[in-house]
C-alpha cells in the first residue's frame, strides 16, 4: 500500500502557509496585455491625429494673444446683437423639449414590455429611440437646415429629434420598473387600459417624468446655444458671424452671455425640481 501524501509543515508542527498574492498569474498576464493594448492604441491615435509639435508649443502664446483681443468686453453690443438671439435660443430649447416629450411618451409606452405585450412593437419603438440618440444634435440640425432652411425652426426640430431617444428610453424603463400591485388591483375591477395607465402607472412615473423633462430642458439650453454654428438659429449664429469677422471683444460678450444663461437654467431647474419632486 502507498502511504498517504503528507502536507509540508513548519518547525512548530503547523502546516506551511503559501505566500498570498492579489492576482493569479493568468490575471497578471491579462492586466499586462490590456496595458500593452492601451499603450498601442494611444500611440496609434497620436500618429493618426498628426499633432504638429510647433503648434502645440505655440498654443500658450496664441491663447494669451486671443484672450488679450477678447478684453475689454464690448458690453454695448448686447442689445443690438445678443439679446434677441439669446431669447431665440431659449425658445428653441423650450419648444424642442416640449415637442420631444409629446413624441417620446408614446414611444416610451410602446417600448415598455409590461404595458404593450407585443415584441415587434417593443423592438420598433426601441429602434426609433436608439436612432434618435445615436445622431448628434448638430447632425440633426444640418439635416433640418437642408429641409426647412436656416433659422430657428430647423434648430427646434433638431433639438426635439435629439431628445426623443433620451426622454423615451428613461420613461420606458421607469414604466417597466413600476410596482405591479396597483396595476393588478385596478385590472381586477375591470378598469380600462387608459384608467390603469393614469391611476396606477402615472403616480409612480410622475417623479421620474418631471425630473427627466427638467434635466432634458437644461441639456437642450446648452445644445441649442451651438446649433447656430450650422445655421439652425439662436445665439450660435451671432457667435459664428462675430468669429468670422474677428470681433473678439463681441465674441467674449456672447460667450459670457451663454455661460450666464446656462448657469441661470441650472439654478432654475434645481429650484423647480425641489418644489415638484
Amino acid at each position: 500500500m502507498t502511504e498517504p501524501a503528507t502536507l509540508s509543515t513548519e518547525p512548530g508542527g503547523l502546516p506551511a502557509s503559501r505566500p498570498w498574492t492579489r492576482f493569479t498569474p493568468i490575471e497578471r498576464a491579462g492586466r499586462w496585455l490590456l496595458l500593452v493594448i492601451l499603450v498601442a492604441a494611444v500611440v496609434l491615435s497620436i500618429r493618426h491625429v498628426e499633432v504638429i509639435p510647433e503648434f502645440l508649443w505655440d498654443a500658450p502664446a496664441q491663447m494669451q494673444d486671443l484672450l488679450t483681443r477678447m478684453w475689454p468686453i464690448d458690453w454695448a453690443f448686447y442689445l443690438d446683437g445678443v439679446h434677441q438671439p439669446l431669447l431665440e435660443t431659449m425658445h428653441i430649447a423650450s419648444l424642442g423639449t416640449a415637442m420631444s416629450i409629446l413624441l417620446a411618451v408614446p414611444l416610451g409606452i410602446l417600448s415598455a414590455g409590461n404595458i404593450v405585450r407585443s415584441k415587434p412593437l417593443n423592438l420598433v419603438a426601441r429602434l426609433l429611440l436608439v436612432a434618435s440618440r445615436s445622431v448628434n444634435s448638430l447632425i440633426w440640425a444640418l439635416l433640418f437646415v437642408g429641409v426647412f432652411g436656416p433659422g430657428a425652426l430647423a434648430g427646434t426640430v433638431a433639438i426635439a429629434f435629439r431628445s426623443i431617444g433620451f426622454v423615451g428610453k428613461l420613461i420606458g424603463e421607469a414604466l417597466e420598473e413600476c410596482d405591479t400591485k396597483p396595476v393588478e388591483a385596478l385590472q381586477a375591477t375591470g378598469a380600462s387600459p387608459m384608467t390603469v395607465l393614469l391611476k396606477a402607472y402615472w403616480p409612480q412615473l410622475s417623479p421620474t417624468f418631471w425630473s427627466v423633462a427638467l434635466f432634458r430642458w437644461d441639456i437642450n439650453v446648452r445644445e441649442s446655444a451651438v446649433l447656430g454654428l450650422v445655421g439652425a438659429g439662436g445665439i450660435g449664429m451671432a457667435l459664428d458671424s462675430t468669429m468670422n469677422l474677428f470681433q473678439w471683444d463681441r465674441v467674449s460678450l456672447i460667450l459670457a452671455s451663454i455661460f450666464l444663461i446656462v448657469l441661470l437654467a441650472e439654478v432654475l431647474v434645481t429650484a423647480v425640481r425641489k418644489r415638484i419632486i
